[in-house]
This record gives structure tokens, C-alpha cells and sequence, in this order.
């Protein structure tokens, strides 16, 4: 049996859920989870992959077992949740390490590589977004309209979000066995974003989503320049990050190692756990020392 330690650190101020296994002088994996759940969508991939690393999942603030600070107490822009996975790592003494990265926690490890290029060993992107081509329109369009614009005319189209059927859809749509799909997934996301005030947060992270997309072009580049090696895993299903955005990376990475999983979708970990653990037991034993 693998031991999972969970685990608080303060942070600016604010306490932080983690989860931690694996030998602390193993390669660092750090897994950066999406919208709307928490560390918790790794409980089933950690021990796979803790006897080879050291893996370190933290719940953003907002989400999971992290403090929800009101919106008028912590700035809930990707940035400063970046700001707090950067102190977060520092305090853990991690300055190199392989990113996950899923939904939100791509543009929060995209802003760390920019910051620090050397610090990132290897990429694993599932549905983690970089390009334009992954957007799917149906799903954005509503996004856009209301961070160029928010108010009555726009707000309640991205705030049915974070209704209980909405997020029973990220987990079910495009999932060829959805009864391999633990309905505490969004049961428990869904009591974690309705906590009191956590809805003026999640609004906040909506509109800033935006400012991701000018950040592209430096990232880039970034790919361009370090090679970094990089796996796209990716639910071919999936209709919030459609595939074109996984198969976008070869564009700046010619060696990138993209595989689409057909009857998959967004969240990739939940209907096919063993298809995701064994590419990246594969891919960062060989790319990593």
C-alpha cells in the first residue's frame, strides 16, 4: 500500500491542502488540477507513480481542502493563484520538477515555466490547454461574452457552471462507460464550489480565464526554445479542450508525444486511469534522469 500523506502548509497567509507520496529525494511531479475540483481527481493516479517519484498535488485556493479566502480578501486571478503554487514549491524546497497539468492547471504552469524555464523537467498535458485551436467554441463563447462583459446580460450563462448538472457534464460527456465514473466526483466538487462566497471567487476566475489567452504567444516560444518534453494524454471526446488543442503542441514542439483516447473525455483519470498511467510511467521514465 502506498502512503499518501495529506497534509497543510500556510502560504501567504492562507492554508494549503497537498497531497504528498513517494521518496522525498525521488524526481519531483507536481499535478496542478482543474475547474471545478481539487487534488482529490488524483487519489487513483498518485500511487501509481509514487514508487519513482515524489508527487505533490496541492488543491488551489477555492478548491478542495484549501482555504476559500472571500474575493475581497485574495485576488482570485491566475496569477496570484500562481504566486501561491510558486511559494508553495519553494516551501517544500522543490526547484526542478514534471508538471500535470489539467483545465486550470495549465495556465498556472504555464505562468511557472515562464517565470523559471529551467525549473521544468517534462510536461504531461491532459486538457491542459495552450493553443486557440483548443477551444471549443459552444463551450467559450458564453466564457468570452462575459469576461469582456460582465453583468446581468452575461453572468448567468457562465454562473449555471457551477450548478450540480453542469458539473455532472464535465464528468460524463463524451465518456464511452460512464458507469466507471465515481458520482462523488462532482457531488463533492459541487459542495466544495458552493461554499459560502466561493461563487463571487469561481465568477472572479472566469473572467481572468482571458488573460490567459495573450500569455500564448511567450509560451510559445518558450516550447520553442526549451524543448521541454512534453506528453499530451488527451480524451478525444472532450468538449470544453477538444483534441485540436492537444495536437496544436507539435506545432513548437516537433517531438511532443501526443495520443488522443477515444471514449474519453475531460476528465480522462476517471474512465481510463490506466491508459493515462501507463503514458506517463512510460514517457518521464525515459525523458527524465
Amino acid at each position: 500500500m502506498v502512503e499518501v500523506r495529506h497534509q497543510h502548509a500556510t502560504v501567504r497567509g492562507h492554508r494549503v491542502f497537498y497531497r504528498e507520496a513517494g521518496p522525498r529525494e525521488a524526481p519531483a511531479l507536481v499535478l496542478l488540477h482543474g475547474f471545478p475540483t481539487s487534488s482529490r481527481m488524483f487519489r487513483h493516479l498518485i500511487p501509481r507513480l509514487a514508487d519513482r517519484f515524489r508527487v505533490i498535488a496541492p488543491d488551489h485556493l477555492g478548491f478542495g481542502h484549501s482555504d476559500t479566502p472571500s474575493a475581497d480578501a485574495f485576488p482570485y486571478t491566475f496569477d496570484a493563484l500562481t504566486d501561491v503554487t510558486e511559494a508553495l514549491l519553494a516551501e517544500l524546497g522543490v526547484d526542478r520538477y514534471a508538471v500535470y497539468v489539467q483545465d486550470y492547471g495549465a495556465p498556472i504552469a504555464w505562468r511557472l515555466a515562464l517565470r523559471a524555464p529551467e525549473a521544468i523537467t517534462a510536461v504531461v498535458s491532459q486538457s491542459g490547454n495552450a493553443y486557440e485551436e483548443g477551444f471549443v467554441p459552444q463551450f467559450w463563447t458564453p466564457l468570452w461574452a462575459y469576461a469582456e462583459d460582465p453583468g446581468p446580460g452575461t453572468e448567468p450563462a457562465v454562473r449555471s457552471a457551477l450548478g450540480l448538472d453542469a458539473i455532472r457534464w464535465q464528468y460524463l460527456h463524451g465518456v464511452d462507460r460512464p458507469e466507471l465514473v465515481d458520482p462523488d466526483t462532482w457531488t463533492a466538487d459541487h459542495r466544495d464550489i458552493s461554499r459560502p462566497g466561493n461563487d463571487r471567487a469561481q465568477l472572479a476566475l472566469f473572467r481572468d480565464y482571458a488573460a490567459n489567452r495573450p500569455l500564448y504567444p511567450r509560451l510559445h516560444t518558450y516550447f520553442r526554445e526549451s524543448r521541454v518534453p512534453l506528453l499530451a494524454v488527451w480524451g478525444a471526446e472532450d468538449l470544453i479542450f477538444g483534441p485540436d488543442g492537444a495536437r496544436a503542441f507539435a506545432r513548437d514542439l516537433p517531438d511532443a508525444e501526443i495520443h488522443l483516447v477515444d471514449g474519453g473525455g475531460h476528465f480522462l483519470l476517471e474512465s481510463h486511469l490506466d491508459t493515462v498511467a501507463d503514458r506517463m510511467r512510460d514517457f518521464l521514465g525515459r525523458v527524465l534522469p
